[in-house]
């Protein structure tokens, strides 16, 4: 393919010297006898020779488009590496699209790239010009792969734009409502927001963004940490579709002032009531311990404290880090039957089998800390808090530790010795923070470098600095270059970046001597502890992720490991 594509373009439907037929014999890919065949029939049925021979299954439709490609001069496009331009899609119609197998790729100032399985219909190229005003630029594609390419493309645009016309023809001659507190479940608005779950599920979006603007609605998907644009709509459809939304969270739909946290969160904008929806998806969140991303070093130390019959796991990390997908793929290890697990957490996010969870409900008087207590009269083995926030939970959590329960929660720290500090600041003794807490593991998330489209480059000089700088030593880097594989951002997924902290009985003297940050850091670091950014270095090093993403991510604890 690569030759091919080296070749040049030439004037749009301009054929080389040779004919299709001789191509085609030079190839290797027809015999004298077939050729002569498929001629004939061409006559007969006054087709192109092409769809004559993939019709009797005589050539492959790839190889075909291999030589139609040199035949033509037109370069072929490979629709794992090319972005579909939204803008050129709202050119062409999709049925007009499913109609000729074409699909409009990009729009560069007036000239429109259309994927095509026949360059040479110059009638066809003439017609689009008028339809869209532009000046076409073919480019030869697969008919299997466009056709694939046109669902793909129109799935969401199409869909969303049938009920937009809907709902907005329903509003004529009526005022735009403000709510919706009655609908059926054929009306436009309903079908919208199916239409945006279904698309953000597709895309592996973990949250979606629905934001009012001044003249519009936009709606992002998150999408491996980072947010991406995914459709925009009329404004006249925030109210509505806000308030579908929060009927299927079971949150008041009247009360439009005042933030709501189900399992989906509102609050009001200046433009209106903006939303936000957590996908959860069960197969991808529960995981094991093992396919996190720790090192084997850091694996064997963290599951050696999940191991404990009782003491106090912390994990911590800002908001974002997957600080409980870790403590799921814990608690998933310690599922047995003959323990009883139980835990507090806000919200349940997934279930578990076997397991004891309750949910936080605050209407109802169910706080973490006065469910840890009843917790604690229900004789559990192992607990699970989902966030200490507050100086109560954090004593009954200690007290729980020390009294022979094994506990895992996390707290919002900026890594793993800041989390132990942190527990010193809410007004916890030294000595109870040394005898209670087992561990501690600070994380962060980077995107993984897509597979698909993995390739040397040369970081720019400020990411070199930085990497010099925590201590790297490399000299060959990766990064995607954006594929259909990864929605062409070159990440696909995430992988955690770890520090885990034992609390050895030297930690434990410096502690209750009441050390200084720094000195715990730095005995930590003596006894192994490999910190965030190092763990960080080693992702770069093995190909796994780009130092931008490490300098996102992990920076924050540049300064604490100098």
């Amino acid at each position: 393919m690569s030759a091919v594509e080296r070749q040049p373009e030439g004037r749009f439907g301009l054929r080389q010297e040779k004919r299709l037929g001789e191509l085609l014999l030079e190839n290797g890919l027809l015999t004298p006898q077939q050729l002569e065949d498929a001629l004939a029939s061409q006559r007969r049925q006054h087709r192109p020779l092409g769809q004559v021979l993939l019709a009797q299954g005589m050539v492959d439709e790839k190889a075909l488009a291999a030589v139609l490609s040199v035949h033509f001069n037109v370069p072929q496009i490979d629709f794992t590496r090319s972005r579909i331009d939204k803008d050129a899609l709202a050119l062409i119609p999709e049925a007009y699209a499913r109609e000729h197998t074409i699909l409009p790729i990009r729009l560069e100032k007036d000239v429109l790239e259309v994927a095509t399985v026949d360059p040479g219909d110059l009638a066809l190229l003439a017609e689009l010009k008028v339809l869209t005003r532009k000046r076409i630029k073919p480019l030869l594609g697969v008919r299997s792969e466009i056709d694939r390419a046109i669902t793909q493309s129109y799935k969401l645009r199409t869909g969303v734009d049938q009920n937009v016309r809907s709902f907005q023809e329903s509003l004529q001659p009526k005022p735009v409502p403000r709510r919706l507190q009655d609908v059926k479940q054929d009306a436009p608005v309903v079908q919208i927001v199916d239409l945006i779950i279904a698309q953000a599920a597709e895309e592996r979006a973990s949250d979606i963004h629905i934001e009012p603007q001044q003249d519009h609605l936009r709606v992002r998907f998150r999408i491996d940490g980072v947010l991406h644009d995914a459709t925009r709509l009329p404004a006249t459809l925030a109210a509505p579709i806000s308030s579908r939304v929060k009927l299927l969270a079971n949150l008041d739909i009247v009360d439009r002032r005042h933030s709501q946290d189900g399992q989906i969160q509102t609050i009001e904008t200046i433009w209106g009531e903006k939303v936000v929806l957590r996908l959860l998806e069960r197969s991808r969140s529960i995981l094991r311990l093992d396919t996190l991303g720790f090192s084997p070093a850091a694996l064997q130390t963290f599951r050696g404290l999940v191991k404990s019959p009782y003491g106090m796991i912390l994990v911590t990390g800002p908001t974002g880090s997957g600080k409980t997908t870790t403590l799921y793929a814990a608690l998933n290890e310690l599922n047995s039957v003959a323990q009883n697990i139980m835990t507090i957490e806000d919200p349940v996010e997934y279930t578990f089998e076997g397991v004891n969870q309750i949910q936080i409900n605050r209407l109802a008087g169910i706080t973490f800390a006065n469910g840890l207590r009843a917790i604690l009269r229900q004789d559990p083995d192992a607990i699970l808090v989902g966030e200490i926030r507050d100086k109560e939970t954090a004593e009954i959590s200690v007290q729980s530790a020390l009294t022979g329960h094994f506990v895992l929660s996390s707290l919002h720290a900026t890594d793993a010795v800041g989390a132990i500090y942190r527990f010193l600041e809410m007004g916890i003794e030294s000595f109870m923070v040394s005898s209670a807490v087992s561990g501690v593991l600070a994380q962060r998330l980077v995107r993984r470098i897509c597979p698909e489209c993995a390739t040397a480059y040369e970081p720019p000089p400020e990411e070199r600095e930085f990497y010099r700088q925590v201590g790297g030593h490399g000299m060959l880097f990766q990064r995607g270059t954006g594929c259909a594989f990864c929605a062409h951002t070159g990440f696909y997924g995430r992988i955690g970046v770890f520090e885990v902290l034992r609390m050895s009985d030297a930690i434990k003297r410096l502690l209750i001597r009441d050390a200084p940050p720094e000195a715990l850091r730095q005995r930590a670091t003596t006894e192994g502890m490999t910190t965030l950014r190092s763990a960080g270095l080693s992702k770069i090093d093995e190909g796994l992720t780009t130092i931008a993403e490490v300098m996102r991510s992990v920076h924050l604890s540049e300064d604490m490991d100098a």
